[in-house]
């Protein structure tokens, strides 16, 4: 820790006071209010690596990755010998995709503690994803890129005769079928391998069809629901089917991405929401979110749970599907809906989004990446993202880019809200997020949003979290990432 002779010690004991109230709050999980109070103590005497370094970590758990980053960097500045600095640091990068960076502050750790083995067991780990990135990128130079899906050969999947769950029908899934699979789920069951290629090979071609923008119609005296991120929370996505009645062709869903990860139960969400989209096509639709993506996946479970489930060659193909999934919906041509947010342009076209061509991992800029990752701001203009990628943008953003697509609002997820939706940008700008207690420790509702096709006035209905069998959040995240926050 340093200090500089300008602050008194009455400011510093009275930010030591701030800065282990917040610590108090970091440990019951309230990591907006830790935020808020190791502000203050930055705002009393701002030489402090700690604070910026435990201000890092809340940002982390909030995934503020940009903020966190700045923070982390900013502690490392005023003390280079802070090691959980140089730590914090690599969480930020590693959230962000960018892994080599991260192995260079374990690098920079291990060289000035080398006895210290904590630090060498994460040097390692790291060292393990930057090769297989490297190795995966070569491979694919060297295979041309050669479709997983096309490698799958579902004739030489036998199906044992003690398998006693759902099965297709000619190959086609139906409401029995979804039925019970929904059940099979509820009672911590398994989808045979075949049924479950099967479906991802089904979806993925449907995709394939699509535009990156989807146009909605909705008739007059229709109902059409949005939900949120459900991040892997199956028996929460259950309770919204109890409360809302199940899809179908005369109960319409759009789910607004990032389906998986956080969440233990995510294999169970993505096998029902492409069974409903592939059961009712024209009245299930599904955006891409930020994680469906194959960092995020790495990083925050997915990957690890499909591995854990069934088998590394499904994680890939995963990956393949979600490269497919469309970027936004536009409802009855009046509401724009994407799972992020808007850009950094302000000549943005609904035209250019439906032609972006996005079979591809989310790029670090532009419009396919705004999508995925940008947040709203209260302030006016734009803003550098707190997250590090994609922007912030102001309410007159919105009005300008709603002006010139002749749009009435748009609906948005990508944000924790305490009520389970937040209405901003006078009206104009609403996020729905539909994962209740997330990650068991965030204490909010979840909410959905109920839309009648004439007026298109939003209505919200808000739940609380269910209980759920006793899996934790992030049980296959990255050991890499749950060592370090």
């Amino acid at each position: 820790m340093s200090e500089e002779p300008n602050v008194s010690p009455e400011v510093v004991e009275q930010a030591e006071k701030l800065k282990n109230e917040a610590n108090d709050y970091f440990k019951k999980q309230n990591y907006n209010t830790a935020i808020e109070y190791y502000t203050k103590a930055i705002d009393l005497n701002a030489t402090v690596a700690v604070y910026f370094s435990n201000r890092s970590a809340a940002y982390l758990k909030t995934e503020c990755f940009g903020y966190a980053l700045s923070d982390a960097s900013k502690a490392i500045e005023l003390d280079n010998t802070y090691i959980k600095g140089f730590y914090r640091r690599a969480a930020a990068h590693m959230s962000l995709g960018k892994f080599k960076e991260a192995l260079r502050d374990f690098e920079y750790v291990t060289k000035v503690r080398p006895n210290n083995k904590d630090a060498k067991l994460k040097y390692n780990e790291c060292n393990k994803i930057v090769k297989k990135i490297a190795f995966e990128k070569a491979i694919a130079v060297e295979h041309n890129k050669k479709s997983i899906a096309d490698s799958i050969n579902l004739d030489s999947m036998t199906i044992e005769n003690d398998y006693t769950g759902p099965e297709l029908e000619d190959g086609k899934v139906t409401l029995k079928f979804m039925k019970e699979l929904m059940e099979l789920y509820k009672s911590c069951g398994k989808l045979h391998r075949k049924y479950a290629f099967k479906i991802l090979l089904d979806i993925k071609a449907y995709f394939m069809e699509q535009p990156s923008l989807v146009d909605v119609p909705i008739g007059d005296d229709d109902k059409f629901t949005v939900c949120g991120d459900i991040h892997g929370q199956y028996y929460d996505l259950m309770n919204i089917f109890e409360k809302n009645g199940l899809p179908s062709s005369t109960n319409p869903y759009l789910f607004n991405g990032d389906f998986v990860d956080r969440g233990s139960f995510s294999v169970e969400c993505i096998f029902t929401l492409f069974g409903f989209k592939l059961l009712y096509p024209n009245n299930f639709f599904m955006s891409r979110g930020n994680h469906e993506s194959a960092t995020m996946n790495q990083m925050y479970g997915f990957e690890g749970e499909v591995k854990a489930k069934y088998t590394s060659r499904m994680a890939d193909l995963f990956t393949e599907v979600y490269n497919w999934l469309p970027l936004a919906h536009c409802l009855n041509k009046r509401v724009l809906v994407m799972h992020g947010g808007l850009f950094s342009r302000d000549d943005v076209t609904l035209e250019e989004i439906r032609t972006i061509e996005r079979n591809r991992q989310p790029p670090d800029e532009g419009p396919m990446c705004e999508l995925l990752w940008s947040d709203p701001h209260p302030q006016e203009g734009r803003a550098p993202s707190k997250r590090g990628v994609g922007c912030q943008f102001g309410p007159d953003v919105t009005k300008r880019f709603l002006e010139l697509n002749k749009l009435d609002y748009i609906i948005r997820s990508h944000e924790v809200k305490k009520d389970g939706y937040e209405v901003a940008h006078n009206g104009k700008c609403i996020t729905v997020f539909s994962a209740p207690n997330y990650c068991d420790t965030m204490g909010n509702l979840g909410a959905f949003i109920v839309l009648n096709g004439k007026e298109m006035l939003p209505q919200y209905t808000t739940y609380e979290a269910v209980p759920h069998p006793d899996v934790k959040p992030m049980a296959y995240a990255s050991s890499l990432l749950s060592m370090m926050c």
